[in-house]
Formats: C-alpha cells, structure tokens, sequence
C-alpha cells in the first residue's frame, strides 16, 4: 500500500475554481490561495437551503492512541454519496501543528479518503491557525501594556488571560513575565495554552458573522478588578482591531478530496480541550451548496458529539439527520480487555466485551433524538469472521451496520455505508434535537447530567478554584451557557486507563474557565492538560524535506 503522501501526490488535482464552480459557488467570488486552495466569502451562507439539506455526524466509539480513522470515514462517506449519485460535500476541522509535530501526525484524512494538498492542509493551510494565535497574543500583549500604563491607578487582582502558541510545549504551562528591568512590565505568573484550546478559535468557529466575532471579542473576559468587577476586552477597546486580525480568517476554506469533490476545512478546535467541531460557517456554507453534508465532531461520541449536539447545534439551529458511529476491530478489542500489543491479533471474546464501550456509546447518541448508524472502519489484518461479529451485534442491537473501505479503495469502499446512509434518512424521519440540560440549569447541573447520564459518574466533585468560579459565574448571570468538559479522550471516566465503560466513578472538576466571548463554561476534569506535552518519539523525528518533497508528514 502506497503511504498517504505518495497517493496524494499521485491524484491529478482540479483548480480550485473548477471545484467551486461544480458545487454552484461563482468564480468571481472564489478568493485563491494558490492553484487548489480558496477562501468563500460567508455572505454567501443560504439559510433556507442550510435548513432544508441533510446534514450527517461522523462519531465514534472511544478510540485507542493509534486513533480510530474518524477523519478518514468522513471523507469516504462523502466519496461514497457521490459515487452513488448524491450532491455530498464534507466539512472538517484544521489540523494542529502540535498533532502533526508530535503524537498523531496530520489530520486530512488517508489512504485514498484524504483532502488534499494534504501537505499545504497540514502545515500553514490559509494561516487561520496563525490569525488565531496572533490575535489571541495581541490581546494578552495589550492587557499587559494597559496595566504597565495604568500601574499607578489601575490594577486587576486576577488576570485570567494566557497567552497561546500553535506547538505542543509543557514548558510553557506555568511561566513568569516581566522579569528583569521595571521597563520590561509587570512581574506575574502566566501560562500558555495551545491555539485549538484559544478562546479566539472557540469565537471564531462558533460566529454566524463578523458583527457576530467582534461582539463575542468585546465580551471576552480578561481578569477581575479589586471591587470585583469584570474586565473585558470592551474595557481595552481594541476589539475592533481584533476583528481586524481575524477578517480573512472568518471565511471558510474550500479545497478538495481525492476524487475532487468539495470539502470545506475550517476551524480547529480539540475535543478534548476546546468544542471539538469546525465552524459553524464551513458546516452552513457546505449546507448551502450539498445535499449531503457530512461533518465530524472530534475524538469519542462521550466528547465530540456530545459538544456537537449541546453546544454547536444548540447554539445554530443545525439539526442532524443521521448520526455514523465509527468503530474498529482494535478498539473493541482494547475496550475489552485486550492488551494494547494484542490488539491486532484475533480476539473474539475481547471483541464481544468491547461492544459494552459500544453499546454505551449507542445509548448516549439515542438519549439526543439521533438516528444512529455503526461505520465499521476496516483496516488491513481484519478477518471476515471477526466483522461479521460486530454486524451481528449491530443487527440485534437494531442499528444499521456497513463496512467502509474506503482507505483502501476510495468512494468505491464506502458505497455500502453511502446508501446505508441515504436509506436510513429516506426511511426514517429526523427526530427533533434533545439536549442533555437545560440552558436554565445552574452550572453544577449541567455538569453533573453530563457527567452521571453520558459518562456513568456516581459523583461529581468540585475543587476550591472551582466552587468560585461557579459562583463568580452566577454573580455575572451567565449560568445559562452551555458547558464544555475538558476531560482525557481514552475513557468516558476522567482516567484515562479505564477503558471499555467505567461505571460509578468520581468525576472531579478541579478548574473551570469562563469563555464569556465564545459564550460557553470550559469544565476541565481529571488531569487534562490544555497545553499538551511532546511524547519521548515526537512525529517530528520523521518528518524531513528530500529534494524538495515533504516525507513523513501523514
């Protein structure tokens, strides 16, 4: 089998124009970056057609460090619609630098289910990322100015603000300012976050405009006075200039699969630190222009769609039709008790008891109104005898089931999955969206149902730090936010080692952080970290340039 970038290479690919112009979006409002990449003025968002097109969620089971191929199936779904004849479009998420450079690589997809240029994609893509990371330091550099400016009458007796940086770099989690020479500010304790955990990316993803982004600019929330006052970027006043950063950012960037079809890729946030969905504008503006959307919420269905549902269709009237839960032979596997140095190896009893982690997974995407689906994703060494396991398991569960193949074989290996899907939507009609709380629920609620009814807590604790954000939280009247848990991708428990479906656990919040621009509680449980470390083997180690072509970058 040829490696990610070497079928990248070898896919003849359209100009971006000529992608466009097959979806109905006008030439001359294509703006390039480069032969195959674009950026699609939003105004162009219709929100009839949003409303009226089918809009598909790609989910999966708790997934193994090796990933679960989430990305890949949505490309290959989308392949697949088309292949059987549907207008299909797929929206996803940006890849991160820090990824790409450290555990997982990059993140368009593989085989031949990828968006392509995979290599401009992974790296620097329209330099969203970086918009993000500059806009966000900005902020920082300029609350740092007023308080050196203002030290004589003016003061904050808690900075909340970080600054944050596109790389994956614990050294950086806890630092000190303005060491050495009073000239060079205010000595404090700061820190950094990486960019897809920014409240800038969760902004941008999150706007329906660009009165929309400045709005949520001007209402982020920096620190607390000495009376306890809230103070905003509004009190800084240079939103404006923020949204200036951000102007080109705000559009959604189209490029193309390995079959040229359309796919938009905009936005970045982790699922396990941020919300985990790309922009609401990337996901409208496909709507706008395919039948079929098919988007993904990253990491496990406890995570990714849990957000998707609670906070992004909540907040934009989206309305999922269907929702794929994608699982593999080797996640099952590690889910029932298999050791993760087995995992490729036949294992039916260690199957059978994974599809606990599935089942439960099942069970939390019906608690919404969804119509699930399962998306076996089928890697190289898996045996017919062990598929045809989960199938059977899928059947008595009474939830569709195909096999994608479509790493292997493109649009060609995901027909079956294709028009399971449409069969499904055109069968049953969409249930009305229902939600795990309620926006009138206190801040402990929202978290305790998350907790109790999607993880299977028993107990939810809070830390000192944490109680008094709650209640700073409820002294600003902002409790009817929704909350995003920042909590460990490997299990639906805040430890990462319990796998298959923890039960009874004691879930404890130890910080909470007001994302007052982005309009959302962040919830960070257990040990997670939001700015992640290097492993002892970074991706790093094997990537490199040879006679001008990137290596290793997949």
């Amino acid at each position: 089998m040829k490696s990610d970038i070497q079928i990248a290479r070898s896919i003849e690919l359209k100009k971006i124009k000529q992608v466009a112009t097959s979806i109905g979006i006008p030439r001359e409002e294509v703006e390039n970056y480069g032969r195959h990449i674009a950026k699609i003025p939003v105004e162009l968002i219709d929100e009839e057609k949003v409303q009226q097109n089918n809009l598909i969620l790609v989910t999966a089971i708790t997934p193994t460090k090796a990933g679960i191929g989430k990305t890949t199936v949505s490309i290959g779904l989308t392949l697949g619609l088309n292949k059987i004849g549907k207008n299909a479009i797929v929206a996803l998420r940006e890849p991160s630098l820090g990824p790409c450079f450290g555990m997982k690589g990059g993140a368009a997809g593989g085989g031949y289910a990828q968006v392509l240029p995979m290599e401009k994609i992974n790296l620097h893509f329209t330099g969203d990322f970086h918009a993000i990371t500059s806009a966000h330091n900005m902020i920082t550099a300029l609350l740092d100015n007023y308080l050196y400016q203002n030290q004589a009458n003016f003061g904050l007796k808690e900075i909340l603000w970080k600054r944050v940086l596109d790389v994956n770099d614990r050294s950086l989690r806890d630092i000190v300012v303005g060491l050495g020479p009073k000239t060079n500010g205010i000595t404090h304790q700061a820190g950094f976050d990486i960019t897809t955990a920014s409240e800038i990316m969760a902004i941008l993803c999150l706007s329906t405009d660009m009165e929309d982004l400045r709005r949520r600019i001007e209402n982020i929330l920096l620190g607390f006075t000495h009376d306890d006052k809230p103070f905003t970027v509004k009190d800084l006043g240079v939103a404006g200039a923020i949204a200036v950063l951000l102007k080109d950012s705000i559009n959604p960037n189209l490029v193309q699969t390995t079959e040229n079809t359309a796919a938009f890729v905009h936005g970045g946030p982790f699922a396990n630190i941020a919300h985990g969905c790309n922009s609401i504008l990337a996901t409208k503006m496909a709507l706008t222009y395919g039948d079929y959307v098919v988007t993904e919420a990253g990491f496990g269905a406890d995570l990714g769609a849990e957000k998707f549902y609670n906070i992004k269709c909540r907040k934009a009237g989206l309305q999922p039709r269907l929702t794929v839960l994608v699982a593999t032979l080797q996640a099952l596997k590690m889910h029932g008790g298999v050791a993760v140095e087995a995992i490729k190896e036949p294992h039916a009893e260690g199957i059978i008891k994974g599809f606990e982690n599935l089942d439960k997974h099942i069970e939390n995407l019906r608690s919404f109104g969804q119509t699930v689906i399962v998306a076996f994703n089928k890697y190289g060494g898996d045996t017919e005898e062990e598929i045809e396991l989960v199938r059977r398991h899928c059947l008595e569960k009474g939830v569709g089931f195909a096999v994608n193949n479509a790493f292997a074989q493109g649009g060609e290996g995901a027909k079956e999955l294709a028009q399971l899907v449409v069969d499904t939507i055109e069968k049953q009609p969409s249930q009305p969206m229902r939600f795990t709380y309620e926006e009138s629920d206190s801040i402990p609620a929202k978290i305790e149902k998350v907790a109790k009814q999607l993880y299977g807590a028993e107990l939810v604790t809070y830390s000192s730090k944490s109680r008094s954000m709650i209640k700073l939280i409820e002294k600003m009247n902002i409790s009817h936010y929704p909350i995003c848990v920042a909590k460990t991708q490997y299990s639906f428990s805040g430890d990462p080692k319990a796998y298959g479906v923890a039960k009874d656990f004691e879930l404890h919040i130890k910080d909470i952080v007001i994302n007052n621009g982005a309009e959302m509680i962040v919830a960070v449980a257990g040990e997670i970290l939001r700015m992640p470390g290097l492993p002892k083997e970074p991706q790093a180690k094997h990537i490199d340039i040879i006679n001008g072509e990137i290596e290793g970058l997949s």
